[in-house]
């Protein structure tokens, strides 16, 4: 009898070690919103779970648009972690409470700039990637319509570019918000809005995404297309597409892209554990596998061959903190509807 005891023992002790090694590997779900490009995306989730065993939902939506959602559920969240996408919207979510503060064992690892979202959101978001603003436009269309190329932010309000010009919605996407949150910086609030009801004269659709009016241009669907560099330098890759990545000549503003953990997160730990891993060299290295060329926070992450040179770059001092604040991005949405999109 006590070696049968004994024996059953030794049997549950071996299951439940059995049954732990499998929960290591295969430790619940997690949802995750995104914020870049859908490929990207699907690539992180991949080799995510590959690495983990953990089932990943994923939705990808624009950062404004998945702002807007955190917001909608806070009272029941449905997300545990949203990855990607500027960061003033993170950094609004932060302010506002619909984040959680962490503090990743991997923060000595990241670039400062990186470090400095972190502590700006009081450890709410952190950095992942950054990307400067600019514009591209199509060389065969500009030759077609024998146009001089466009060289700064001023070229882009001029006559012979009526309705040749795209950019995304400020509401919806985060890349239209840094944009005009950039020229407010370049030329003071009322100098930029003055401008914006320029270039609107000029503009042939308002994009619900910001990596949209690159691919319009690559595609020949408008001549110039105002976004992230690294989304205009990838279509020239991919698709060897004629379009010219331009760094405006007044300087331009630049995005940290970011991630944080949703506040009451419904798997709150495995939230944690897709941080950790999306800030190592070998998660970071997945972005030029996708064609994303940014340049990565981690410190040993190698920077892609082909993403714009940061340093070539006339980049402006941007106050995160300022327009990253719920007050002043709501209060510049608003004045953007009234003046600009209400037109």
């Amino acid at each position: 009898m006590r070696r049968s005891a004994k024996a059953l023992i030794a049997s549950l002790a071996a299951f439940a070690a059995l049954a732990f090694s499998g929960s290591a590997r295969a430790d619940g779900n997690l949802t995750v919103y995104c914020s870049v490009q859908e490929e990207w995306c699907q690539l992180m989730v991949n080799e995510f779970q590959k690495a983990t065993g953990i089932t990943v939902a994923m939705t990808r939506k624009s950062s404004g648009e998945t702002y807007a959602q955190v917001k909608a559920e806070a009272a029941n969240p449905k997300g545990d972690i949203w990855w990607g996408g500027t960061g003033d919207p993170h950094l609004q979510a932060a302010e506002e409470g619909l984040t959680e503060a962490y503090d990743s064992p991997m923060l000595a690892k990241l670039h400062e700039w990186a470090v400095k979202q972190h502590e700006t959101a009081q450890k709410r978001t952190v950095g992942i990637y950054l990307g400067a603003l600019g514009f591209g436009y199509n060389t065969e269309l500009l030759e077609q319509k024998k146009l001089e190329a466009p060289k700064c932010w001023a070229d882009l309000i001029k006559p012979e570019f009526k309705g040749e010009v795209q950019v995304a919605n400020p509401n919806s996407s985060g890349t239209a918000y840094t944009f005009v949150a950039t020229l407010v910086q370049i030329m003071g609030e009322d100098e930029a809005f003055k401008y914006l009801k320029a270039l609107a004269e000029n503009i042939n659709q308002y994009t619900k995404s910001g990596a949209a009016p690159a691919q319009a241009a690559a595609r020949g669907e408008t001549l110039i297309g105002i976004a992230f560099q690294h989304d205009i330098v990838t279509p020239t890759i991919t698709s060897n597409a004629p379009i010219k990545n331009v760094s405006p000549c007044e300087g331009t503003g630049f995005e940290i892209g970011s991630m944080s953990i949703i506040k009451g997160a419904p798997n709150g730990e495995n939230a944690k554990k897709w941080y950790d891993w999306a800030l190592t060299p070998e998660a970071q290295k997945l972005g030029a596998q996708a064609n994303s060329y940014q340049n990565p926070s981690n410190k040993e992450a190698p920077i892609p061959e082909q993403a714009p040179k940061m340093a070539d770059i006339k980049l402006i001092e941007y106050d995160f903190a300022k327009f990253g604040s719920s007050a002043e991005r709501k209060r510049l949405l608003g004045r953007w509807d009234k003046e600009i999109g209400a037109k």
